[in-house]
């Protein structure tokens, strides 16, 4: 989808967001406004994509831009080595994986199947660009999201598994293409 297409349908991505991220009213009104502003700044990233699946209705969708040796998305990575990152992958191989939006069972249930839809829509996202390899960042504490992308097939990017971080800090995960 290009930025016009994503603006469309803003409404209904943040909704979905909102749905499937839990918390009663006031949380899903606050995640669902700090989504749509993450996702707006990504959108106007050169580069964006965003996947979408749906059958009647928006079922899931997956979105993030290539990314180089410089920019702002390195800000985040709290001393993480984005050196050996890039020099894992040739240039213009390196395809940050800002969201992946899908029903809470498809995070539970059958995670590790090759045809689970989270698995899927990255899968898809990392062809679609040619890249190499899929970055993404985790919030070191959210446990349950760490776990969920490995069960993805993300690795960590570090030699670690989960050997204790400062607070506010963040994981750096990679998976590499067609994982």
């Amino acid at each position: 989808m290009t930025c016009g297409q994503v603006e469309d349908r803003l409404q209904e991505l943040g909704n979905l967001y909102a749905e499937f991220s839990g918390g009663g009213p006031w949380a899903w009104n606050e995640a669902r406004a700090a989504f749509l502003r993450h996702l707006a700044a990504d959108a106007r990233r050169p580069g964006f994509s965003l996947l979408i699946a749906e059958t009647t209705v928006l079922t899931g969708y997956a979105y993030g831009f290539p990314v180089g040796g410089a920019g702002s998305w390195w800000a985040g990575f709290d001393g993480h080595d984005r050196g050996r990152l890039l020099h894992r992958v040739a240039p213009g191989q390196l395809f940050v994986v800002s969201g992946i939006v899908v029903a809470s069972r498809v995070r539970r249930e059958c995670r590790d199947r090759a045809w689970n839809l989270a698995r899927r829509l990255q899968r898809r996202l990392l062809a679609d660009h040619g890249a190499a390899l899929g970055v993404t960042s985790v919030e070191a504490l959210d446990v349950g999201a760490f776990e969920t992308l490995r069960s993805w097939g993300w690795r960590s990017a570090a030699d670690d598994t989960f050997t204790a971080i400062p607070p506010g800090s963040c994981r750096v995960l990679v998976l590499a293409a067609g994982t």
